[in-house]
């Protein structure tokens, strides 16, 4: 029998865990998410004080 006709899981791929790239990519584009809603935040803070 070959290998071929397994299936392939989460634990042939690495044992479960996420891909490091994933994980780095992951984690920038959280940290730029919240950078930029907080600088939305921020716009409409100091713009309703115009007023």
């Amino acid at each position: 029998m070959s290998d071929k006709s397994v299936p392939v899981t989460g634990e042939e791929r690495g044992g479960g865990t996420f891909p490091r790239g994933l994980v780095i990519r992951l984690f920038a584009y959280l940290v730029a998410g919240h950078l930029f809603a907080g600088f939305l935040y921020l716009l409409f803070m100091l713009g309703g004080q115009n007023q």
